[in-house]
């Protein structure tokens, strides 16, 4: 078991079953491309973790500040495989994290999770993770009414 950083075209490319059982609306060739632009522009960095080099479980966060939390670590995406949950390896990058974020100087840890995910709230509350907002979103351009 091995966590990396992908900086890679072929890394970045190897996380997209992952990612994509969570953002199914992407496709390989559209992940991709944002990873590497939101890695360009604004500090985006995926993490994975390998199994006899198969990637089970990736996450992609980046390190922000925030006049209401100050500098913290913000997790975009974290996800393990079905096919490899409850064996840990979502745990154990998601302790991967909190350490990154201690390491950064970080005082606060971040992460949005869809109301439906029930297993991954049970994860992170496990994690002394609390839940400490509501979320509001909007679509905005094509289509938004």
């Amino acid at each position: 078991m091995n966590i990396q950083i992908a900086t890679a075209e072929a890394e970045i490319t190897a996380c997209f079953p992952a990612i994509h059982e969570l953002r199914p609306h992407l496709t390989e060739a559209t992940f991709v491309t944002q990873v590497q632009r939101q890695m360009q522009n604004h500090g985006y960095t995926l993490v994975y973790l390998t199994l006899e080099d198969e990637v089970v479980a990736a996450a992609g966060y980046r390190l922000a500040e925030y006049l209401a939390w100050g500098r913290i670590l913000y997790v975009d995406d974290l996800i393990c495989r079905s096919a490899f949950r409850h064996r840990g390896y979502g745990g154990k990058l998601l302790d991967w994290l909190l350490e990154k974020a201690h390491q950064s100087d970080c005082v606060q840890f971040h992460l949005d999770s869809g109301v439906q995910r029930h297993d991954a709230h049970r994860l992170y509350l496990g994690r002394k993770l609390r839940i400490s907002s509501h979320h509001f979103s909007r679509e905005i351009g094509s289509g938004a009414a």
